[in-house]
């Protein structure tokens, strides 16, 4: 968006369709801007790099899932440090859809490889009434040696 209304600002005065197209695009990416709630509930437990790493690539993939393919208005983030483990979840408010399958999209092959190489559990799925839930348990101390 910020590209978009560069370009209409810089041609403003001397290609006004070129500002007309661009702040057209810039609505349009508005309107389909999905609102994210994030909550955080620290532990206060330093998580290893990996852990730590592995949560940022959950949450990261998930949101541009629900970008790409669900629809939604509003996504819930929501992190919850435990000494023993690190809860994360994310749920879109998406339109129901029939669950994914397994070969479907790198964002849930890349979960469903990361999550265990730590040692953490992943679940995923549509939610009763319409939306997607993700949800991932990883350990404090990460995968066991």
């Amino acid at each position: 968006m910020t590209v978009q209304a560069g370009v209409a600002l810089d041609a403003l005065d001397t290609a006004p369709e070129v500002s007309r197209r661009a702040m057209t695009q810039v609505r349009a990416s508005g309107k389909e801007a999905v609102r994210v709630t994030l909550r955080r509930e620290p532990s206060g437990v330093a998580y290893p790099g990996v852990v730590e790493t592995t949560a940022y690539r959950i949450v990261q993939e998930a949101l541009t899932n629900v970008v790409k393919h669900s629809g939604a208005g509003r996504v819930a983030v929501s992190l919850t440090g435990a000494d023993a483990h690190l809860e994360i979840e994310i749920v879109g408010d998406g339109p129901p859809r029939p669950e994914p399958s397994t070969g479907e999209g790198y964002g849930l092959i890349g979960m469903r490889e990361r999550v265990p190489a730590v040692g953490g559990t992943l679940t995923y799925g549509p939610v009763p009434g319409g939306g997607f839930r993700v949800h991932a348990v990883l350990p404090a101390e990460g995968a066991p040696s």
